[in-house]
């Protein structure tokens, strides 16, 4: 029996987002087709703007370099991102060192955090550090550095510095994209940095990344995928997504709608 063109697409998008590239040899076997009929689908999926056509193949439609400003970011996803913050802040125990990185999706999770008992947070951003001195009862460590302003985190020699000091239990870090050909990656090189060196001093990694987030890279790199102990997402993962991380032994968190509560408070603190 012959796969339609709504199952192909299906099966090459699945492996677009694992593999970030995909040729036509491995394709045409892969469904039992021809290498003509895969050329025709490919241009269909061009035509759409699902992938862009190189040569033998086809690779990811766009490469993401370019990063939003802070406050433009913040209206993007944002029930997702706190639903995700909610669960992340329940995986924190009491006594807890906890880092928190940079990051839309990392910046509410400090509300979430207010009846943990003698927890400690390290952060390098500059709006977890200052909703931290309004709702959150423990202590607060912050990494000086050189103020990235567009981005609103410390970076630089003196921030890594400082984290080098420093021990945690856990690490809460946003990723720009996840891939499986290019890992953990942000869209600067000094916030990959800052990242990678919270990962490098604590015991666990935990990722937050809204569904976006999967199958995309962009310009810095991190680290490898299995560097991370869980993410923690909005929606599942597709078969492909899942099989990977249960490859790498990374385990996946699906967070629910954010406590209605919640809502009502955040919205009369905007106003």
């Amino acid at each position: 029996m012959s796969i339609s063109f709504v199952e192909r697409k299906k099966t090459i998008m699945e492996l677009l987002d694992r593999e970030e590239k995909v040729k036509v040899p491995e394709l045409a076997e892969l469904l039992h087709v021809s290498g003509e009929t895969i050329r025709r689908d490919l241009d269909r999926l061009e035509k759409e703007g699902m992938l862009r056509k190189v040569y033998g193949g086809a690779v990811k439609e766009k490469f993401h370099s370019t990063e939003l400003p802070f406050e433009q970011k913040t209206t993007i996803n944002e029930r997702e991102k706190r639903a995700i913050c909610q669960t992340a802040a329940e995986l924190v125990e009491d006594g807890d060192i906890i880092m928190i990185g940079h990051g839309t999706t990392t910046m509410e999770m400090v509300y979430f955090l207010a009846d943990k008992q003698d927890v400690t947070l390290i952060t390098p951003s500059i709006p977890i550090l200052t909703t931290a001195m309004d709702v959150f009862p423990g202590r607060v460590i912050f990494i000086g550095g050189e103020m990235e302003k567009a981005q609103k985190l410390t970076v630089g020699p003196l921030a890594e510095r400082t984290l080098e000091q420093l021990k945690a239990n856990k690490a809460f870090i946003a990723a720009g994209g996840l891939s499986k050909a290019s890992g953990i990656t942000d869209y600067d090189l000094n916030g990959a940095s800052i990242s990678r060196k919270m990962m490098e001093r604590s015991d666990e990694v935990i990722l937050l990344a809204d569904h976006t987030k999967f199958g995309k890279s962009t310009f810095a790199y991190i680290n490898p995928l299995t560097e991370a102990a869980m993410i923690v997402t909005n929606q599942p993962c597709s078969e492909t997504w899942e099989k990977l991380l249960t490859e790498h032994e990374v385990g996946l968190v699906i967070a629910e709608h954010a406590k209605k509560e919640f809502f009502a408070k955040s919205e009369l603190m905007e106003k």
